[in-house]
Protein backbone atom coordinates (compact mmCIF):
# COMPACT_ATOMS: atom_id res chain seq x y z
CA UNK A 1 0.00 0.00 0.00
CA UNK A 2 1.24 3.20 -0.90
CA UNK A 3 2.17 5.80 1.64
CA UNK A 4 -0.75 9.14 1.61
CA UNK A 5 0.72 12.79 1.75
CA UNK A 6 0.26 14.44 5.53
CA UNK A 7 -2.07 17.91 4.92
CA UNK A 8 -0.83 21.12 6.60
CA UNK A 9 -2.84 23.87 6.58
CA UNK A 10 -0.99 27.27 7.13
CA UNK A 11 -2.80 30.94 7.57
CA UNK A 12 0.34 32.70 6.02
CA UNK A 13 0.42 36.57 6.32
CA UNK A 14 2.92 38.49 3.93
CA UNK A 15 4.11 41.82 4.60
CA UNK A 16 6.88 42.27 1.58
CA UNK A 17 8.06 45.72 2.07
CA UNK A 18 10.49 45.27 -1.42
CA UNK A 19 7.55 44.30 -3.43
CA UNK A 20 4.54 45.92 -2.13
CA UNK A 21 2.24 42.65 -1.31
CA UNK A 22 0.68 42.80 1.43
CA UNK A 23 -2.22 40.04 1.80
CA UNK A 24 -3.07 36.89 3.67
CA UNK A 25 -3.39 33.54 2.17
CA UNK A 26 -4.63 30.25 3.76
CA UNK A 27 -2.80 27.21 2.05
CA UNK A 28 -3.27 23.78 2.33
CA UNK A 29 0.61 22.16 2.06
CA UNK A 30 0.55 18.34 1.08
CA UNK A 31 4.35 16.78 2.68
CA UNK A 32 4.48 14.09 0.36
CA UNK A 33 6.05 11.12 2.55
CA UNK A 34 9.64 11.20 1.21
CA UNK A 35 9.60 14.65 2.47
CA UNK A 36 10.69 15.97 5.48
CA UNK A 37 9.29 19.29 7.80
CA UNK A 38 12.19 20.99 6.50
CA UNK A 39 12.00 20.95 2.89
CA UNK A 40 8.34 21.52 3.22
CA UNK A 41 8.73 24.71 5.23
CA UNK A 42 11.30 26.05 2.65
CA UNK A 43 7.97 25.11 0.02
CA UNK A 44 5.70 27.20 2.17
CA UNK A 45 8.56 30.45 2.31
CA UNK A 46 9.41 29.98 -1.01
CA UNK A 47 5.30 30.87 -1.43
CA UNK A 48 5.88 33.86 0.74
CA UNK A 49 8.49 35.09 -0.74
CA UNK A 50 6.95 35.20 -4.14
CA UNK A 51 3.55 35.49 -2.68
CA UNK A 52 0.91 36.27 -5.44
CA UNK A 53 -2.72 35.92 -6.10
CA UNK A 54 -2.02 33.39 -8.98
CA UNK A 55 0.94 31.76 -6.97
CA UNK A 56 0.17 27.91 -6.30
CA UNK A 57 1.84 24.55 -5.20
CA UNK A 58 2.79 22.45 -7.98
CA UNK A 59 2.82 18.20 -7.86
CA UNK A 60 6.13 18.28 -6.51
CA UNK A 61 8.06 15.42 -5.94
CA UNK A 62 5.30 13.54 -6.76
CA UNK A 63 5.33 14.50 -10.64
CA UNK A 64 8.89 14.89 -12.67
CA UNK A 65 7.01 17.45 -14.93
CA UNK A 66 5.80 19.78 -12.47
CA UNK A 67 7.92 22.21 -9.99
CA UNK A 68 7.20 23.08 -6.09
CA UNK A 69 5.22 26.15 -6.81
CA UNK A 70 4.15 28.53 -10.61
CA UNK A 71 2.65 31.01 -11.04
CA UNK A 72 -0.23 30.73 -13.50
CA UNK A 73 -1.77 34.03 -14.82
CA UNK A 74 -5.59 33.44 -16.07
CA UNK A 75 -4.98 33.34 -19.21
CA UNK A 76 -2.81 30.27 -18.61
CA UNK A 77 0.36 31.16 -19.52
CA UNK A 78 3.03 30.11 -16.84
CA UNK A 79 5.05 33.26 -15.50
CA UNK A 80 7.10 31.58 -12.64
CA UNK A 81 8.72 28.40 -12.33
CA UNK A 82 9.62 27.88 -8.84
CA UNK A 83 11.98 24.82 -7.61
CA UNK A 84 13.47 24.23 -4.31
CA UNK A 85 16.53 21.68 -3.16
CA UNK A 86 18.99 21.05 -5.45
CA UNK A 87 17.90 20.60 -9.30
CA UNK A 88 19.65 19.38 -11.77
CA UNK A 89 20.13 21.68 -15.22
CA UNK A 90 18.13 19.93 -17.32
CA UNK A 91 14.89 20.76 -15.09
CA UNK A 92 16.42 23.98 -14.40
CA UNK A 93 16.12 24.51 -18.47
CA UNK A 94 13.06 23.18 -18.74
CA UNK A 95 12.30 25.69 -16.19
CA UNK A 96 13.65 28.76 -17.58
CA UNK A 97 12.06 27.81 -21.01
CA UNK A 98 8.48 27.43 -19.70
CA UNK A 99 8.69 30.38 -17.65
CA UNK A 100 8.80 34.73 -17.54
CA UNK A 101 10.80 33.73 -14.77
CA UNK A 102 12.53 30.74 -12.95
CA UNK A 103 13.68 30.58 -9.41
CA UNK A 104 15.65 28.04 -7.26
CA UNK A 105 15.46 27.98 -3.27
CA UNK A 106 18.33 25.92 -2.68
CA UNK A 107 19.43 25.19 1.01
CA UNK A 108 21.78 22.56 2.73
CA UNK A 109 25.23 22.35 4.10
CA UNK A 110 28.00 21.41 2.04
CA UNK A 111 26.09 19.77 -0.98
CA UNK A 112 25.02 22.97 -2.01
CA UNK A 113 28.60 24.29 -2.72
CA UNK A 114 29.51 21.30 -4.12
CA UNK A 115 26.24 21.67 -6.42
CA UNK A 116 26.63 25.17 -7.13
CA UNK A 117 30.39 24.53 -8.11
CA UNK A 118 29.20 21.80 -10.86
CA UNK A 119 25.87 23.79 -12.56
CA UNK A 120 26.76 27.51 -12.39
CA UNK A 121 28.79 27.48 -15.24
CA UNK A 122 25.47 25.91 -17.38
CA UNK A 123 23.22 28.47 -15.51
CA UNK A 124 25.17 31.56 -16.08
CA UNK A 125 23.44 31.56 -19.55
CA UNK A 126 19.50 31.94 -18.08
CA UNK A 127 18.47 35.61 -18.19
CA UNK A 128 15.77 34.95 -16.34
CA UNK A 129 17.11 32.87 -13.24
CA UNK A 130 17.89 33.44 -9.89
CA UNK A 131 18.88 31.01 -7.75
CA UNK A 132 18.77 31.93 -3.82
CA UNK A 133 20.49 30.14 -1.15
CA UNK A 134 19.65 29.56 2.77
CA UNK A 135 21.81 28.03 5.13
CA UNK A 136 21.89 24.48 6.79
CA UNK A 137 20.96 26.42 10.35
CA UNK A 138 18.06 28.77 8.59
CA UNK A 139 16.09 25.32 7.48
CA UNK A 140 16.48 23.42 10.32
CA UNK A 141 15.30 26.37 12.15
CA UNK A 142 12.43 26.46 9.72
CA UNK A 143 11.69 22.85 9.83
CA UNK A 144 11.10 23.25 13.66
CA UNK A 145 8.52 25.44 13.07
CA UNK A 146 6.20 22.84 11.37
CA UNK A 147 3.27 21.87 13.11
CA UNK A 148 0.19 20.54 11.01
CA UNK A 149 -1.99 23.53 11.36
CA UNK A 150 -0.01 26.92 11.73
CA UNK A 151 -0.15 30.50 11.73
CA UNK A 152 2.68 32.44 10.00
CA UNK A 153 3.84 35.57 9.35
CA UNK A 154 6.00 36.63 7.29
CA UNK A 155 8.13 40.32 6.29
CA UNK A 156 10.66 41.00 3.99
CA UNK A 157 12.61 43.96 3.53
CA UNK A 158 15.48 44.96 2.11
CA UNK A 159 15.94 41.09 1.52
CA UNK A 160 15.77 40.35 5.03
CA UNK A 161 13.43 37.87 6.17
CA UNK A 162 11.49 37.49 9.07
CA UNK A 163 9.19 34.42 9.76
CA UNK A 164 7.46 33.80 12.90
CA UNK A 165 4.81 31.40 14.25
CA UNK A 166 3.41 31.93 17.86
CA UNK A 167 6.24 33.08 20.16
CA UNK A 168 8.87 31.61 17.83
CA UNK A 169 10.41 34.12 15.40
CA UNK A 170 13.66 33.58 12.83
CA UNK A 171 15.46 36.17 10.57
CA UNK A 172 16.78 34.71 7.61
CA UNK A 173 19.01 35.93 4.70
CA UNK A 174 18.50 34.34 1.37
CA UNK A 175 21.80 34.86 -0.31
CA UNK A 176 21.69 35.35 -3.74
CA UNK A 177 23.69 33.23 -5.69
CA UNK A 178 22.24 34.16 -9.34
CA UNK A 179 20.12 37.11 -10.65
CA UNK A 180 19.38 38.66 -13.58
CA UNK A 181 19.75 41.82 -11.81
CA UNK A 182 23.15 40.56 -11.27
CA UNK A 183 26.11 42.58 -13.53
Amino acid sequence: MALKSTVFKAELQVADLDRGHFADYALTVARHPSENDERMMVRILAFALHAGPDLAFGKGLSSDDECALQEVDPSGVLQTWIEVGQPDETRIRKGCHRARRAVVLTYGARSVDVWWQQIAPQLARFDNLTVLRLSAEETQALGALAERSMRLSCTVQEGTVWLSAGEHSLQLHPDTLLSPNAG
